[in-house]
């Protein structure tokens, strides 16, 4: 049974698709039949427990192409656990007493919603995940369908998440500006942080888009302008076990050679070493509401950059993160296309009441498909022993 009224919702951190993911969802529900209500509710699952919501109106569905064009979240995100009662009551989103989970259900009943789609990463659609079995366990008539949102590109089972492949595009861009900074200071060493918790991947895809872009130059080594100081000289991510002293020896061959070093690290490589010495010093490890470390507060990037500075002899150190940049740009060409086809699957499923988050399903053939919310976790490590990753290593000279 087709449904009446739609709602839609983004959560979590920012990424380069979900501006184009509501657009793309109100195109396509538009062209199929604009009888269909539509909701959007204001900064994610805080907008659905306060009831707060705009409806999309002709006017707004003429403009939904518009949304393309454009980064960031239009209708606002936060990061809210429904299971996390405590943290629900504190910030004001529900009542002493009150179920986030129960709250939201009644919500979307009164709202007279039939299918709620969630755009955002392994947290939003766990917790989408853990709304979807409240609502069938409690005889809610109430379909949800997820879109894999997360740069970090680290979902199960899904082969690609949207945004990834333009927040590392963006990374790349923001770098080949930062690094003119080689030239600032003599042996100057430069940190480009990348967002990635668990996962390297987009620390390794952005180095790797990097380089394309600059072995497409040109240079004038006579004058200093050189590829070899404007170069990734180490990658660092979660899934790497890194030797400090021995990539600092190599490190100080490189900036001997070059008067300056420039490194790549995800936001997560080295955290459990950072958060073991925080804790030793009986120091507090600030967490969000899902229990991860607030890592603005810890400063991996800042931490590496005091590692590496004196054993390789660095005059000044440099750390840029590459983060907000890249994660709230527009979606790219390729990413365009991806989004495409995963929120005209998301409304064909929604036609047949088939909940679930749509992707390119890594366990079944990379299909893409509605994959069943209860197989859905975060923390997808990237493999590292992928040849493309292997190859950027050996060139590198980190291999």
């Amino acid at each position: 049974m087709k449904p009446k009224k739609v709602g839609i919702l983004t959560a979590g951190g920012l990424a380069p698709c979900l501006s184009s993911a509501i657009g793309g969802l109100i195109e396509r529900y538009t062209e199929i039949d604009p009888s269909i209500e539509i909701l959007c509710y204001i900064n994610g699952y805080k907008g659905l427990l306060l009831g707060d919501s705009i409806k999309v109106d002709a006017k707004m569905r003429q403009q939904a192409h518009l949304l393309h064009l454009y980064g960031g979240s239009p209708i606002g995100n936060s990061r809210v656990k429904l299971t996390n009662v405590k943290d629900c009551v504190k910030r004001g989103l529900v009542k002493e007493g009150q179920d986030p989970q129960k709250v939201a259900a009644d919500q979307l009943v009164k709202d007279g919603v039939d299918v709620l789609h969630t755009i955002g990463g392994d947290d939003t659609n766990t917790a989408a995940a853990d709304l979807a079995k409240f609502l069938k366990e409690n005889n809610y008539e109430l379909t949800v369908i997820g879109l894999p949102k997360t740069i970090d590109n680290d979902v199960y089972p899904i082969r690609q998440s949207l945004g990834a492949w333009t927040a590392a595009e963006e990374g790349a861009k923001f770098f080949k500006n930062v690094v003119g900074e080689c030239g600032a200071n003599p042996r100057m060493l430069i940190i480009h942080e990348v967002m990635g918790r668990n996962c390297g991947w987009l620390t390794a895809a952005t180095a790797a888009k990097y380089r394309e872009m600059l072995n497409r130059g040109e240079y004038a080594d006579g004058l200093g302008l050189t590829k070899a100081r404007r170069d990734v000289h180490a990658v660092f991510i979660p899934e790497m076990e890194i030797d400090i002293a021995k990539e600092a020896k190599r490190l100080k061959e490189v900036m001997d050679k070059n008067d300056c070093v420039n490194i790549f690290i995800s936001e997560g490589a080295g955290v459990k070493t950072i958060v073991a010495e925080m804790e030793a010093k009986g120091e507090e490890v600030p967490r969000d509401a899902f229990g991860h470390v607030k890592l603005d507060a810890v400063n991996p990037g800042k931490w590496f950059g005091k590692q590496f500075a004196e054993m390789i002899g660095a005059e000044k150190v440099m750390v840029q993160k590459s983060g907000y940049f890249a994660r709230a740009a527009a979606a790219n060409a390729d990413d365009l296309r991806l989004i495409k086809s995963c929120t005209d699957l998301a409304v064909e499923c929604a036609m047949k009441r088939e909940g679930g988050v749509i992707g390119h399903d890594e366990n079944n053939g990379n299909i893409l498909r509605a994959c069943e919310f209860e197989r859905i976790k975060g923390g997808k490590p990237f493999d590292t022993t992928q040849a493309w990753f292997v190859d950027l290593l050996k060139q590198i000279g980190q291999a």
